[in-house]
């Protein structure tokens, strides 16, 4: 029972899940600071999370033959061979539905229609086109970017400027972060037949060119917030000295594409985010 009980979490990816979900938490609280809707924010959780885990068990149900093949995915619960595939499915759709429908009821219809669009995005466009063109990165992109945006529609009902900004700091994030990894794992990626960039051009060149440009449209999103209101002075200040030193991190990758430099740039992105937010966080509630 217990390791049935694991096999089904671990298809929720609940790691990746809880990251994405915090993006929408954090979004969520600040689009909420002056308000008294704050137990908005454990419906947006709740929701958010199932309807998460149904996006990475249907994602695995997808892609359990190129998990297969992959040093890094060949041991999670269908290419092992420890759950029925149909049951896998048929869980990945009741997590999604009732992930939407949650919020639907207990925030905002517009926060449960952009996840539905983050679960047609990411399984029905990026998902298959990983296997044919580098462009998946972009959808992916848009995908992986929705969450602070279903957290502020959560709360306020409507798309807005002030929201719109956090999705851009997470859209031009996430391409660096991505390629990072993908670029530590190119030989699980070309294994599979990903048409990831970086098995495109096995030289990285390609890659870490999209690296320093999408760090450089970051440094220009990530003081978005405090252009439109959403934060002040010591955010702004904060956010240049943390994008200029993502950027830093890329260029080092640019001029020694190495393992090493790589996970380097993975580590700071990680690092990266959860500070912007904190202290976006912090300016709005000084203000």
């Amino acid at each position: 029972m217990t390791s049935k009980f694991s096999n089904y979490l671990a298809l929720t990816k609940p790691g990746l899940t809880f990251v994405s979900v915090s993006t929408a938490v954090g979004s969520a609280y600040l689009a909420s600071v002056g308000t008294d809707n704050l137990y908005l924010l454990w419906h947006l959780f709740i929701g958010a999370f199932i309807a998460g885990g149904g996006a990475g068990t249907l994602n695995q149900y997808l892609e359990s033959d190129y998990d297969a093949r992959m040093t890094r995915t060949g041991l999670r619960p269908l290419p092992a061979n420890r759950l029925p595939a149909n049951n896998v499915l048929l869980f990945g759709l009741i997590l999604s539905i009732i992930g939407c429908i949650y919020l639907a009821v207990f925030t905002t219809i517009v926060a449960a229609v952009l996840t539905a669009a983050t679960l047609i995005i990411y399984l029905l466009l990026y998902t298959p086109m990983k296997r044919r063109t580098p462009f998946a990165t972009v959808i992916g992109g848009i995908a992986g970017a929705l969450p602070p945006l279903i957290g502020w529609t959560a709360m306020t009902g409507s798309i807005s400027i002030q929201g719109l900004s956090l999705f851009f700091i997470l859209f031009f994030w996430q391409t660096p972060h991505f390629l990072a990894l993908a670029w530590i794992h190119r030989e699980d990626y070309e294994r599979a037949g990903y048409k990831v960039i970086i098995v495109v051009d096995p030289t990285g060149i390609s890659a870490t060119r999209q690296v320093i440009i999408y760090c450089i449209a970051l440094v220009f999103a990530s003081i978005m917030p405090a252009l439109v209101g959403l934060a002040g002075t010591i955010y702004f200040t904060g956010s240049l000295i943390l994008s200029f030193g993502y950027l830093t991190v890329g260029l080092i990758l640019f001029r020694d594409r190495t393992n090493s430099k790589a996970r380097l740039l993975f580590i700071t992105s990680v690092i990266y985010l959860p500070i912007l937010f904190i202290l976006m966080i912090l300016d709005r509630l000084l203000h």
